[in-house]
């Protein structure tokens, strides 16, 4: 079965929502949008490259697939990360889009989301990898579908915003891998223990 892992940019208060910039995602009134820029260091690129080199499929909620479709799928042939994102297979988790001209590659789950994502977790192939998405992957969570979860978590409070965990949910894990960088991020990788 492959594995479905869980990637994200996650403050030390559980925040991962708008890590990119200050027009992300305003949901709530967030105003803290683009706080992962200061910290950056070229380990951080690293890692993401590395995930998506043993990934063949992203899965993503709507939002997250219609922001990074719009970045990446615009960007000119040859350039490698953008190469690298429009050439995966995406499942992009939605009960109102209608197309997927957005971003190539492209097929909405609509329905019993649940039971497709399970279904495409017993497809032969590489890891599914899933980053931001802050509905669906509640969703996940909740129904025990997450193998990994490879966090940058950076040095920093923000107080509200979106969380990786859902409220109330307990999850137990297993300490994988652990890499401080020198910007203050440091890199885990967890296994839930089931």
């Amino acid at each position: 079965m492959r594995k479905l892992i869980v990637a994200e940019f996650i403050t030390l208060d559980g925040v991962i929502q708008a890590p990119g910039g200050a027009d992300e995602d305003t949901d709530g009134g967030f105003i803290h949008g683009g706080w992962t820029r200061p910290y950056w260091h070229d380990e951080i690129g690293a890692h993401f490259f590395q995930a998506m080199t043993e990934a063949d499929t992203l899965l993503l909620g709507r939002k997250t697939w219609q922001g990074h479709g719009a970045a990446f799928e615009p960007m000119p042939e040859g350039d490698p990360f953008g190469d690298v994102m429009k050439s995966k297979k995406k499942y992009v988790v939605s009960n109102t889009l209608t197309s997927t001209s957005l971003w190539r590659n492209s097929t909405i789950i609509s329905g019993d989301v649940i039971e497709a994502i399970r279904k495409l977790k017993e497809q032969p192939g590489q890891n599914i990898l899933l980053d931001g998405s802050s509905v669906l992957v509640h969703s996940l969570i909740e129904n025990d579908l997450v193998d990994e979860y490879a966090l940058h978590v950076y040095p920093l409070v923000l107080g509200n915003g979106k969380k990786l965990f859902p409220e109330g949910t307990r999850v137990k894990l297993k300490l994988e891998e652990s890499a401080a960088l020198p910007t203050g991020v440091v890199y885990q990788r967890y296994i839930p223990t089931r």
